[in-house]
């Protein structure tokens, strides 16, 4: 048996864990929380939830015969615990790290890691495929599989396909429901409400589980004859407590609330329920930032909440240049000040998107939707049909989600819907499920879209002023991080839809071959750097910021076509099908056969963690990768 003093050094995986007496469990939780603080104060990660989490975590593991037992997490951010008891405590200052342990589960890097758990709401979707194949496969019918899901993500659509699902199939999953009472920013919609009022004695539950095991032992009841006492019990349920429980009405046995932050309760609810047959959902509530003062008080601040002071709580303050999402957020609420049609609506992301500079001038006019991406989009389309001007803050990732929305429900009917794509490109520690790498190629296909991608502050704030004037859906995308700016311009003009301009003129005398880069968004500022460079070398490069992706500056592209002999596109986004190709059919179209056209952009690959400085390195999209891939096409 391990010293109370260091029981966290003792374990090196779940096995370690169970030989531990449950009354050395609250000394374990308390070291991993310091482990937590001490690690994520110097390392940055996801910090709020992971310490809220830490008791369930351990609780899961010590009844649960993991990695048998699969636990499915919904986003895995509030994870970290799991991977300091399943072998990767000696890596965790790797933590988001490029080579390093990724700040999400991913079953590349464990076993214990069941599934990609990245984007919220997908866990009981896939805990429930996992548990339906256990049950049609030999041998397998006892084991055990959790999803755990938090009560801002079980408000997604696709979480509640799942609970629908799972009451309709034969199945054993059990789903905890992790309600800290917050998302990133405060939990919005009727759900959050209804969890906050949802109560269940835990005498109530004891007293059905006992009456329940003795008629099953005396045969008295059957697995036929469940669903029948099941639906007569909760509706004798909800006549006494005068409460209709949502999860029971679609026949899911439901538990709680129980503390959730309470280990060696939790270990006792678990081992009574965990055998028990049929799907049932464990709510427990837990406290956001448990164990560290500062983030208990302002749970919000300190989801990420960067470096920071272990002993007082301090934050390192980051100075200097405006961030990307704040020059949108600025820019939005003083268009906002003079047109009462614009509103803005954000999908759980008021402080990510800064559309909460907005919310705090024009509260009524700001929508967070919560975890909702799809419904985002398509509310949009409906405050559109009406006659406002909705601005949508989202990441870039995140719209992957809403596809199907934004093609169905804004593009065919042409609704002025401007998309302000947040995080587009490379966004660095968050890594594969972040990375908005495939905007361009989805959106530049979809008829009625406006695409655009501004090299400068400056410039996303004319395309912002474009967009307002602009009576068809309409796009901006922009990355994570520093923008060149400190301030928002005090008036900006529009800009022509369609016309791209040169942004470097090289002052060294014309040589053959000659040679242009064409590029899209900041990474054009990469690209001025490298033609200054070789310039310095005696290789005259010309660069192009083409700005819009859709549509593309076709006499400017058919005047550069004929011209040069050497063409490089560059984009932060994935070659295929991105604006590379883009510009190679267009000459194509033009029947401009002259220029070798050489891509740069994300290979045909998943890309994963590290900072952004790094992977455009990796990827070869740095300012010494467009330098090199020109000198490479020249030496040709």
């Amino acid at each position: 048996m391990a010293d109370d003093d260091d029981l966290l050094s003792s374990i090196s995986n779940p096995d370690d864990l169970r030989k531990l007496t449950i009354d050395q469990l609250p000394v374990l939780c308390k070291q991993i929380r310091e482990f937590l603080i001490k690690n994520l104060s110097k390392n940055p990660g996801h910090f709020g939830s992971s310490m809220g989490a830490v008791d369930l975590i351990v609780a899961l593991h010590y009844v649960f015969n993991t990695p048998r037992d699969r636990m499915v997490w919904d986003v895995g951010h509030q994870a970290y615990a799991h991977k300091i008891l399943t072998g990767r405590m000696k890596s965790f200052d790797t933590l988001r790290k490029y080579g390093g342990i990724s700040g999400f589960p991913n079953p590349m890097e464990s076993e214990y890691d069941t599934f990609v758990c990245g984007h919220a709401g997908n866990s009981i979707s896939a805990a429930l495929g996992m548990a339906i194949a256990d049950m049609n496969t030999p041998g397998e019918s006892d084991r055990k599989t959790v999803a755990v899901i938090g009560d801002a993500s079980i408000g997604n659509g696709l979480a509640f396909e799942g609970l629908n699902n799972a009451s309709n199939n034969p199945n054993n999953l059990l789903i905890i429901l992790n309600d800290n009472n917050m998302s990133i920013d405060d939990n919005v919609g009727a759900l959050h409400r209804y969890l906050s009022n949802l109560t269940t004695s835990s005498g109530y539950n004891k007293m059905r589980m006992k009456i329940y095991n003795k008629f099953r032992k005396r045969g008295w009841i059957g697995e036929k004859g469940k669903g029948l006492v099941l639906r007569f019990n909760n509706s004798l349920k909800a006549l006494i407590s005068k409460q209709q429980n949502i999860f029971e009405g679609l026949n899911i046995r439901y538990f709680g609330p129980f503390d959730g932050n309470d280990v060696t309760k939790l270990i006792k609810v678990l081992s009574e329920i965990k055998d028990m047959k049929g799907p049932r959902i464990l709510h427990l509530c837990t406290k956001k930032g448990k164990g560290f003062t500062s983030a208990e008080e302002k749970p919000q601040e300190w989801h990420a909440p960067g470096k920071f002071n272990p002993s007082t709580g301090e934050k390192v303050v980051k100075t200097g240049n405006l961030a990307w999402q704040e020059v949108f957020g600025m820019c939005l609420t003083r268009m906002a000040s003079t047109n009462n049609d614009i509103v803005g609506i954000t999908a759980a992301m008021p402080s990510g998107t800064s559309l909460s500079i907005m919310q705090q001038t024009y509260p009524g006019r700001v929508y967070d939707v919560g975890i909702s991406e799809g419904h985002a989009v398509t509310f949009a389309g409906g405050i559109a049909a009406a006659g406002k001007k909705p601005f949508v803050g989202i990441y870039s990732s995140f719209l992957q989600r809403a596809y199907d929305n934004l093609i169905h429900d804004v593009a065919i009917q042409n609704l002025p819907v401007v998309f302000c794509i947040d995080r587009a490109g490379i966004v660095g520690e968050d890594g594969v499920t972040h990375h908005g790498l495939f905007d361009i190629s989805f959106l530049r296909n979809i008829p009625n879209l406006t695409v655009a991608t501004p090299i400068d502050a400056v410039a996303l704030q004319q395309l912002m002023k474009t967009a307002e004037a602009h009576p068809h859906p309409f796009a901006i995308r922009y990355p994570r991080g520093k923008s060149d700016a400190t301030a928002i311009e005090d008036e900006v003009s529009t800009l022509t839809i369609g016309k791209g301009r040169v942004v470097f003129k090289s002052g060294l005398e014309s040589k053959n071959p000659e040679i242009a880069i064409l590029s899209v968004g900041p990474i054009g500022k990469d690209c001025i750097i490298a033609a200054q460079e070789l310039e310095s070398d005696g290789i005259a490069v010309d660069v192009y910021d083409m700005i819009w992706i859709k549509p593309i500056d076709r006499s400017l592209i058919e005047e550069i076509g004929n011209k040069y002999d050497l063409i490089i596109t560059v984009e932060d986004g994935v070659i295929s099908g991105g604006f590379g190709s883009l510009v190679c059919e267009t000459l194509a179209d033009m029947g401009i056969q002259n220029p070798i056209v050489k891509r740069l952009g994300i290979p045909d690959k998943w890309i994963n963690h590290g900072s952004v400085d790094i992977l455009k390195k990796e990827c070869g999209i740095d300012i010494e990768g467009i330098k090199k891939s020109i000198l490479s096409s020249l030496n040709h």
